[in-house]
């Protein structure tokens, strides 16, 4: 509870003296989507209170007499609850619902939230992530849809952020920092994204220029908040794809909430629709709480907790993949043995106490531990063959290999284990106070990590094993024998245990102030970052960094809905453990702290088309990198060079058109550009495995004007090639090429049989239910075929490699159920 005055400690003293009778109205504010509104002022005379962060609110008024209260936001319309008489000591609950209301103020129209976001994050709503169609359909999806945001692997999760790899994004829930596997190379292994888009209330994202509350890393910040709810709710999802269930409780008493989920998901309909087939016995699973207990209106205890149970296992049949060019038609044959057999287990408790001081000052104390052992164990034999094809469609042997240019077999062998234990314990605060907002945090993590890597790769060709290109394997086969030891083409061998400690903090200070009827907004914030790398056979190292950061905001007394931002700092990563451990295994201690500067500059634009209301974004920026280490990506596993000896760069500009194309519903439309480019050794700039170009994205809903319920929602992707790597041993320097451009779109259509604006009376079947759905989803509409990565196969006579594109899903139809109760 936050109290706005000392009137209400005073009454509070008076009742326990016997000068006055009290009594108490307390419950949760919501708006129309039935989520907690904070924030809203509740008065009754001379005695008031705000709701808090979760809607909540206990005010203490006058028993025995007519009482008048009101509930306001700038946002919505006033609830007003007339000659409410509570006796002596009686406890009323009350939970209003606020309307939405455009507010016209010296002519420029509010948002429908109430506020003007000012520090470079962007909003969505859950409703949005539940009901967009996509393979992984939840928080990654919409994300994948901004013009500044890559991944062209619509089974994974992961994502890139202007220029990033997947390791330079944070990812909070309810102020929690979470973690994903680390030794996930396939996105066909990953599973179950951490977020939960059932118990998502809210979601926040940044794609740079975050203010210094946030942590060290280098390119974005998800910030996830789960529900606590307010009244019972039971939901379930059925498809094709695997099943989830939510469920929302609160006590009689109002004091104790939870929401919990549990999904299953298994790959098989998407992975058996790739040209490699397989024996594939997939299990992702996992169960996630988070309860929330008011100990009393100033104090109250929040408990997340999370365990996933990946389970991968495949076992590869064949494959053929047609490639080259109209002229030159050839095909890749590859028949298998053997399997894989990899094991992800993770899990994650968090604690959190939130004390109200007063209504100006909140203190918090947050813990967590996350823990995972993962498991990557394969012996796969593949047996090739590399040829020309018969492209005369009147043939009997079309699309059969004519003449085989390379006929030879592969071996790979993986047994890595890894056992990490990550705890985090912090103290964060804010204090208000005249429009200025002040917050402050520490953090202390500790990081054990236990690795062991055994991998090798030997390759066969024409009954000869090929050696890797190095000097002192350097030999003429098959022309003369070669008798010395076989030795593996790529191998890798390590044995690590490493422990890290680091200790944080941040400050920083924003205000809100009004000169000549225009607005501005400033935030300035200071982090820092110690940390000590120590283990066995490793060299104790500390270091320090240090990241001001500050985002400036104007919003001019204009006739148009204007608002300028501005945004720039220091953001460092300092290395976590792949980050330490170089190409063979091997750790690093004295890797540095990647850098970079961030500018980045924006407009947003609210104005009204066709008597409905838009939102045009306009951002720009630019990022300098220093100290950066080097990476190469293969699908979705990054190995890093643990040097610092490249400097890189990015820049690019987005723009985003979000409005009511249809009324009624929401969509966007998204135009993006960037270029970024590393220097590596002073050699010269190439591109980086992440440089997109360009990007283009649309998220849009429609129904059928005669049938409303019946819904349509597509998004649809198209985004230029990125680098796609090089064979083993190549230089980067002499060997760039792009993967072709990555066109998607996935298509989902329902019909709503009930929702909160469509209630059955108490004699019909549908009475019961809260919503509704069924519906279909086709992804890959149009069949694209994109690629993820090349398969690099060697022609031993003439020592060419090619690049055999590894395709990803086709055009994959899935049902889809979705129930409320």
């Amino acid at each position: 509870m936050k109290l706005s005055n000392v009137q209400n400690l005073i009454i509070l003293l008076c009742s326990t003296i016997g000068f006055a009778q009290n009594a108490t109205i307390s419950g949760v504010v919501l708006d129309e989507n039935n989520k907690p509104l904070p924030n809203v002022n509740i008065t009754a005379k001379d005695l008031g209170t705000i709701s808090d962060s979760d809607g909540f609110y206990l005010l203490e008024i006058i028993a025995d007499k007519e009482n008048t209260i009101s509930f306001s936001h700038v946002a919505f319309k006033d609830v007003v609850l007339e000659n409410l008489i509570l006796t002596t000591n009686e406890t009323f609950e009350f939970n209003p619902v606020l309307k939405n209301d455009v507010t016209q103020i010296d002519g420029v129209t509010v948002t429908a939230t109430g506020e003007r976001t000012t520090n470079n994050i962007l909003n969505i709503t859950p409703e949005k992530i539940r009901k967009i169609p996509g393979v992984n359909s939840g928080v990654e999806t919409i994300l994948k849809l901004l013009p500044g945001v890559s991944s062209n692997n619509e089974l994974s999760t992961q994502y890139a952020v202007r220029g990033g790899n997947y390791d330079e994004n944070l990812v909070y829930v309810n102020e929690i920092e979470v973690y994903r596997p680390f030794l996930i190379r396939s996105a066909q292994q990953e599973g179950l994204s951490f977020v939960n888009s059932d118990l998502v209330q809210n979601v926040k994202f940044s794609a740079g220029g975050f203010q210094a509350k946030y942590g060290d890393k280098m390119s974005s910040v998800l910030d996830i908040k789960y529900k606590t709810p307010t009244l019972f709710s039971l939901r379930a999802d059925l498809s094709f794809l695997g099943a989830s269930a939510s469920l929302e409780t609160i006590s009689k008493n109002k004091k104790l909430s939870s929401v919990s989920g549990i999904r299953y998901r298994n790959n098989a309909l998407l992975v058996n629709s790739q040209q490699t087939q397989s024996n594939f016995n997939p299990s992702f699973t996992d169960v996630q709480s988070y309860l929330t207990y008011h100990v009393s209106p100033k104090f109250q205890f929040n408990f997340l907790g999370n365990i996933s149970v990946n389970d991968y296992k495949n076992e590869p049949i064949n494959r053929q993949t047609n490639f080259g060019t109209i002229d030159n038609p050839q095909a890749l044959i590859v028949y298998y043995e053997g399997q894989e057999t990899n094991k992800y287990n993770t899990a994650l408790a968090a604690l959190k106490g939130s004390y109200f001081l007063d209504e100006n000052t909140t203190i918090k104390l947050i813990s967590s531990i996350y823990h995972t052992t993962e498991e990557e164990y394969s012996d796969v034999i593949a047996a090739y063959e590399l040829g020309d094809i018969d492209s005369n469609l009147n043939s009997d042997t079309a699309g059969q290999v004519l003449t085989s240019r390379g006929i030879g077999s592969q071996f790979n062998r993986t047994r890595n284990d890894l056992d990490a234990l990550i705890f985090n314990l912090e103290h964060k605060g804010n204090h208000t106070k005249n429009n200025s907002l002040l917050e402050w945090g520490v953090k202390y993590t500790h990081e054990d990590i236990r690795d062991q890597l055994r991998e090798s790769e030997f390759i066969d060709s024409a009954g000869y094993s090929i050696r890797p290109p190095r000097a002192e394997f350097t030999n003429n086969q098959p022309e003369e024998p070669f008798d010395a030891p076989l030795v593996a083409y790529n191998g890798l061998s390590a044995l690590n245990f490493v422990k890290t400690n680091r200790f944080s903090g941040y400050i920083q200070i924003g205000t809100h102030k009004t000169w000549n009827n225009t607005d501005i907004y400033y935030n300035a914030g200071l982090r820092s970052h110690h940390w000590t790398v120590s283990g066995t056979g490793v060299d104790k190292v500390s270091q320090t960094v240090v990241s001001p950061r500050a985002q400036f905001a104007i919003k001019p007394n204009w006739e148009k809905d204007m608002l300028f931002k501005l945004s720039t700092g220091i953001y460092h990563q300092p290395p976590f453990y792949r980050e330490l451990r170089d190409s063979t295994g091997t750790i690093q201690p004295n890797v540095k702290a990647q850098k970079a500067f961030h500018l980045v500059a924006s407009n947003e634009y609210s104005f009204q088309l066709w008597d409905r209301p838009f939102t045009l974004i306009s951002e720009a920026y630019y990022k300098k990198l220093n100290n950066v280490n080097p990476y190469s990506l293969e699908d979705v596993r990054i190995r890093y060079t643990a040097t610092n000896d490249t400097e890189a760069y990015v820049y690019g500009a987005e723009v985003r058109l979000n409005g009511a194309f249809v009324p009624g519903t929401e969509s966007w439309v998204s135009l993006g550009y960037l270029k970024t480019e590393e220097n590596r050794d002073n050699r010269g700039y190439i591109a980086r495995p992440t440089d997109q170009r360009f990007k283009f994205g649309i998220l849009f809903q429609d129904y059928i004007p005669t049938i409303p319920d019946f819904k349509m929602y597509l998004n649809l992707v198209y985004q230029t090639g990125v680098p796609g790597g090089s064979p083993s041993y190549a230089d980067p320097y002499i060997f760039q090429n792009r993967l072709r451009d990555y066109k998607r779109a996935d298509l989902g259509i329902s019909y709503i049989f009930a929702n909160k604006d469509k209630q059955y009376s108490n004699t019909h079947w549908l009475h019961s239910f809260k919503e509704l759905s069924l519906g279909f989803e086709i992804f890959n509409l149009f069949n694209n075929q994109n690629s993820i990565t090349n398969t690099w196969v060697r022609d031993a006579d003439s020592k060419n490699e090619f690049a055999v594109p590894n395709y990803l899903t086709t055009r994959v139809l899935n049902l889809r159920l979705g129930i409320r109760l």
